[in-house]
């Protein structure tokens, strides 16, 4: 395992993005990092990567949005294709409302727009570009498994 640590604490004690910013920072739209999520308390969310594709002189295609498309979809709070909305609506959302499951069920009330809300008004971002896709899921994977000061993270330890 390659110790990477200058990563780690940019991405554990660097300066916090807030997504009710969004969009914020000079996120790049090509590229691989490695991302971690806060909530206001300074809890450790989740932690993300972009760029699994990327390797050292490929060019992304054109339909790729790189890490600027990751953290947007994030900041949408739509649950369709983004498994962080899903880990957000279920374990941090949900039990919130659980007395509004009816105009849930109703079509009163949207888990996406309740989702976007929460992830707006609770949550930021911190990152760092790595060199490709593979050094990427190195990093995030480390992470996982707690191999960082800040511990695992609280929806995708492993």
């Amino acid at each position: 395992m390659i110790c990477r640590m200058d990563e780690i604490e940019k991405i554990t004690q660097g300066p916090i993005q807030w997504f009710r910013d969004w969009p914020v920072g000079d996120v790049p739209r090509s590229g691989a990092l490695v991302y971690t999520i806060w909530d206001l308390e300074g809890s450790f969310i989740y932690v993300g990567m972009s760029g699994r594709v990327m390797q050292k002189g490929h060019k992304p295609s054109r339909t790729v949005q790189g890490p600027w498309g990751r953290l947007n979809s994030h900041a949408g709070g739509r649950r369709s294709g983004d498994q962080f909305c899903v880990y957000v609506c279920d374990r941090l959302v949900l039990p919130r409302i659980h007395n509004h499951l009816q105009e849930i069920a109703d079509g009163e009330l949207s888990l996406d727009a309740v989702t976007k809300d929460f992830i707006r008004e609770n949550l930021g971002f911190r990152w760092v570009e790595v060199e490709d896709g593979q050094a990427a899921l190195d990093l995030e994977r480390q992470i996982q498994r707690g191999d960082a000061p800040c511990g695992k993270p609280f929806l995708n330890g492993v």
